[in-house]
């Protein structure tokens, strides 16, 4: 019979922000599309929460650990949710309402304080604005956000899975 143990449920979580990495990457350098700064800062929640999931899988805590790791990780999904959301807004501002486009991320963080570059980038620029990629008619900052929403609902599962394994098939 096959179990499925906490670790297990951590090291999918893992894998879910893995393969969302993979498909921005494969995007950014198969694809030809160069991520904005949202795009890049989206990027970070993806890669903080699977490194959370690696760590919490490899150390397999008990209830305070996984409350802790939880808690990483709801912050890390919650970033990145906030992030994709502020993109989709500004996709679907109207046209005449979009800001202009200003300077590149490696630019503003090698010239402006880090509390600069945030605000400059949550404002938002015109870059951030194009939808340049559909898949199934969502875009991805939208495609982000559902991906954001099931790394939280992996990591509250993952927070409240049982510590002893349960049997994935019903026992005849």
């Amino acid at each position: 019979m096959t179990q499925l143990s906490p670790r297990y449920v951590a090291f999918a979580g893992f894998l879910l922000c893995f393969f969302a990495m993979a498909a921005a990457l494969y995007l950014q350098y198969f694809g030809g599309l160069e991520p904005c700064p949202l795009c890049t800062f989206q990027r970070v929640g993806y890669v903080v929460a699977g490194l959370v999931f690696l760590v919490a899988a490899l150390h397999n805590p008990k209830k305070t650990g996984r409350i802790i790791y939880t808690l990483l990780l709801s912050a890390a999904s919650l970033w990145g949710a906030a992030v994709a959301a502020r993109h989709v807004w500004l996709q679907n501002l109207p046209a005449d309402q979009v800001p202009e486009c200003g300077p590149g991320l490696d630019y503003m963080l090698s010239v402006f304080p880090l509390q600069d570059v945030l605000s400059m980038v949550f404002s938002g620029s015109g870059e951030c604005a194009d939808v340049d990629w559909h898949f199934f008619g969502f875009t991805l900052p939208e495609l982000a956000l559902v991906g954001f929403a099931a790394v939280l609902a992996t990591a509250l599962a993952w927070a409240f899975w049982p510590r002893q394994p349960r049997s994935l098939f019903i026992p005849r």
